[in-house]
């Protein structure tokens, strides 16, 4: 067998018959045996159903996109075949059912027949088919094959009537790829057992949140959002916090000002339809400078859209949706990692700030799988809203007090003194309505000055790759995995690319983005979305121009996409890639 740097595998098939199991199974599998993984799905819309995939990259390498082309792909029927065989590799591998469907003739690579229906029948368990398929991949490129029996135990055993004919499917699965005349030598293995978290976008953003001090969650179901709210329901009450499953997005967001009003740390979490209808209520927390967090999982637009594709679309509306001047911080993660980081982040200046913070997160960066170490909670403090030191007078707040830093002490409710009024209203320094030009003027400049310090901030943003690069990348959220896979591409060519990762879209860190501007002849900047929408508020905020690269499949980028755009821009040959 030959040991591959990372292996790409896809289990493809119908909504229902267990393929995207198969698939979850393997990369807890992978990951438990040491691998690092990183898994992509796909999930029909309709309640109906319809085709479905579930893609495993594994390696003894950190990896953080879902790589290039399909190194093996289990076909469960022939629609599985017709949608996914044009992302399979050179040499590639296929698994089939030959029930369901033959491979044409036009194939070229190894194929191998896996009646996985009448595998798992003659095995007890007719139900069983994802489980003999799991045994059947994991044996014949190793991928987690010693954790196997765990996972079923884990994510199968639940009534032990079952356990039994499903370890049985397992090794009847195992027992068949024995038996398989091998063609290819296709084999990844993991070179020593690590120890690390196993965990989704959403996972990781809820347990940001515990970590940060979330005191309340208000939310509307809404995918891909809704695992963010289902996993602070099971949590946070239990930890005397509060949570409200509202009417409707709007009556989340009001709920959580409400709440971070009255001194608690607040959070809700929705899609971009969510999102725009919280433009008001965003609004109103800018104006009455109340922290809240909005997360943000974005997914194809406009309208319903795709709600099961990823996009990288709403940046625009996070940035500007609202009337009037209304600040907002905005930060994007890249990884499942940074969705911890970056959740801890959004509550500190929230509360730092006393500002709406948005984090754009999207689909596939919402239910991927990622293997990442644990996290050194040391490194990620809390911070707590100013508030007022020592005894108020009578008729002494000013709530709104216009100081150095633009940002004044948030009393409690009840503390004793310093009642205020908190409207949409503008209003002066002590809180009271005010509609004067003056106390606009001065109240506005009070709301965006506070921010002007993390435009001159390097903390939010990361350089990658060769710094006497002619090229360089700038890329938000989840583009920034391939982009990093680009630079890996890039340096075996022996071809120097800089990258830079912005975390924070808004306000822009422009000095860094300046600074690597300078350092390169030509900025390619990749996006999700039709607009370039990135690309664009980079030129409008700096005036320079740059290089666009969209696409809006409802896919993400893959590392050899950007490499090929890079290649166009350096009028050089097309990327030699094994």
């Amino acid at each position: 067998m030959i040991q591959k740097e990372d292996l790409i595998i896809r289990v493809a098939g119908e909504s229902g018959d267990g393929s995207n199991a198969t698939g979850e199974m393997l990369a807890q599998a992978a990951a438990r045996s040491g691998l690092h993984v990183f898994t992509f799905r796909t999930t029909p819309a309709e309640i109906k159903g319809g085709p479905v995939m579930f893609q495993v990259r594994a390696s003894n390498n950190p990896v953080r996109s879902m790589g290039d082309a399909v190194d093996v792909m289990f076909a469960f029927n022939q629609e599985a075949w017709d949608i996914n065989h044009t992302s399979l590799a050179h040499h590639p591998v296929l698994l089939f059912d030959p029930d369901e469907f033959t491979p044409p003739a036009s194939y070229t690579g190894a194929a191998y027949p896996v009646p996985i229906g009448r595998i798992a029948l003659e095995a007890g368990n007719r139900r069983g088919k994802n489980v003999v398929a799991m045994g059947v991949v994991a044996a014949m490129f190793g991928l987690g094959l010693s954790r196997l029996e765990d996972i079923v135990r884990a994510k199968l055993g639940k009534k032990v009537e079952y356990l039994e004919s499903n370890l049985a499917a397992l090794q009847a699965g195992i027992d068949y790829a024995h038996g398989l005349k091998r063609t290819d030598k296709l084999w990844i293995e993991a070179s020593t057992e690590r120890e690390h978290y196993v965990m989704t976008g959403n996972q990781a953003i809820v347990a940001g949140a515990l970590h940060a001090g979330v005191g309340f969650f208000a939310g509307y179901p809404i995918t891909p959002a809704s695992d963010i709210m289902e996993g602070i329901a099971s949590t946070l009450p239990k930890l005397g916090g509060g949570y409200l499953q509202a009417e409707d997005e709007i009556a989340s967001i009001m709920a959580c000002v409400g709440a971070s009003y009255a001194g608690k740390k607040a959070m809700t979490a929705t899609s971009g339809p969510g999102l725009a209808l919280m433009g008001e209520a965003i609004g109103l927390a800018s104006m009455a400078e109340i922290p809240v967090v909005v997360v943000d999982a974005q997914r194809g637009g406009p309208s319903t859209g795709l709600p099961t594709k990823t996009e990288q679309s709403d940046l625009n509306i996070a940035v500007y949706g609202g009337h009037g001047d209304s600040p907002r911080i905005v930060l994007a993660p890249a990884s499942v990692a940074e969705c911890f980081s970056l959740t801890v982040w959004a509550f500190n200046l929230a509360e730092e700030y006393q500002s709406p913070v948005i984090i754009l997160s999207d689909y596939s960066l919402s239910f991927r799988t990622e293997t990442i170490a644990p996290f050194d909670l040391s490194r990620y403090p809390v911070v707590h809203r100013k508030q007022p030191e020592g005894e108020i007078q009578p008729k002494e707040y000013q709530r709104y007090h216009v100081n150095g830093s633009y940002v004044s002490p948030m009393a409690l409710p009840g503390t004793p003194n310093a009642s205020y009024t908190a409207t949409g209203l503008e209003h002066d320094e002590f809180g009271n309505p005010a509609y004067t030009s003056e106390f606009h003027m001065m109240m506005t400049e009070k709301r965006w000055h506070k921010l002007d310090a993390l435009k001159s901030s390097r903390k939010y943003v990361r350089r990658f790759g060769d710094p006497s690069a002619k090229v360089g990348i700038i890329c938000w959220g989840t583009t920034a995995g391939a982009g990093r896979g680009a630079i890996h591409l890039a340096r075996q060519e022996e071809l120097p690319l800089a990258m830079l990762q912005v975390e924070m879209l808004s306000p822009l860190p422009v000095d860094a983005i300046q600074e690597f501007i300078d350092s390169v002849e030509v900025v390619l900047v990749p996006e999700v979305n039709y607009q370039g929408q990135f690309a664009k508020l980079i030129q409008a905020e700096m005036g320079i121009r740059v290089h666009s690269l969209v696409q809006y499949a409802g896919m993400p980028f893959s590392r050899l996409a950007i490499l090929r755009k890079v290649h166009e821009l350096m009028e050089i040959g097309e990327p030699v890639v094994d």
